[in-house]
């Protein structure tokens, strides 16, 4: 990709400004891929199947040269504005924000978004017999042509549920962990009423913890025999929920770019 290319994508007007920002990352679900910058990029930038697996070298050096004609396009842009890039410093203070990126990592909305992670993981673990069964259970109805039954549905449902846990398994700590770190940042300079990133980063949160006690209310339905377990999943991430929205009160109704709006 050059750099015109590059400009050309981020200065169309068809893309929802920010609209990146708020979103959960997973673009092969989402309806606006269409209206984002961000997708755009990576569709022009990585346009193989290497390139798009984040453990191979090729997509690390695709971000890297985006990341250089981004810059380049920052100076320039520095340039017209009479901004002195080379000269012009922040007034950083390494400890405090240490301090802000630890006090958010041990918040207790982390450390329980930490925790269902864990939990998560520890469910798919000692399922795998369950999992096992359910699979001889599809298979043998698929053979048998089994009336009123539908195994290569339930499957499929089996398998968007899985998907979605995983998705959002330790997805909701980052989002957390950056809604929090943000909230400290933030808490001095934005005024009362102004939407503050750091709900929009809550309220991305709060969508994917909504998602996963849907997809794990349905995992319930699949193995009604582990439902002692699932059930302690769903009382966690509930817990959490309401947890986020007692710290986050404005959380729910922040206006996200795009997806929020009621004219996109």
């Amino acid at each position: 990709m050059d750099k015109e290319l590059l400009k050309k994508i981020i200065g169309n007007p068809k893309f929802i400004p920010g609209i990146y920002n708020y979103c959960d990352r997973w673009c092969k679900r989402c309806s606006f891929t269409s209206r984002c910058a961000n997708y755009a990029l990576s569709e022009e930038q990585f346009t193989d199947l290497e390139s798009h697996d984040i453990n191979s070298k090729v997509f690390w050096q695709n971000m890297n040269t985006i990341s250089e004609l981004t810059l380049e396009i920052l100076r320039e842009i520095a340039g017209q504005e009479g901004i002195d890039l080379d000269t012009f410093a922040f007034k950083i203070e390494p400890v405090k924000k240490s301090s802000w990126k630890e006090m958010a990592e041990n918040h207790e909305c982390s450390r329980a978004a930490r925790v269902y992670g864990d939990m998560t993981e520890n469910w798919f673990t000692s399922a795998e017999e369950s999992f096992i069964e359910k699979e001889n259970e599809l298979n043998l109805k698929m053979h048998l042509e089994v009336p009123d039954t539908n195994p290569v549905a339930e499957m499929n449902s089996l398998n968007d549920i899985i998907e979605v846990i995983h998705w959002y398994q330790h997805q909701i700590y980052v989002k957390i962990v950056r809604a929090i770190r943000g909230d400290m940042e933030e808490r001095p300079e934005v005024p009362d009423g102004f939407p503050r990133d750091s709900d929009g980063s809550a309220k991305v949160a709060l969508i994917g913890i909504d998602r996963s006690i849907a997809a794990w209310g349905k995992m319930w339905e699949h193995f009604p025999e582990r439902k002692d377990d699932t059930l302690d999943l769903l009382v966690h991430l509930d817990r959490l929920r309401r947890k986020i929205e007692q710290v986050f009160p404005s959380a729910r109704v922040f206006v996200r770019p795009g997806f929020d709006e009621t004219n996109p």
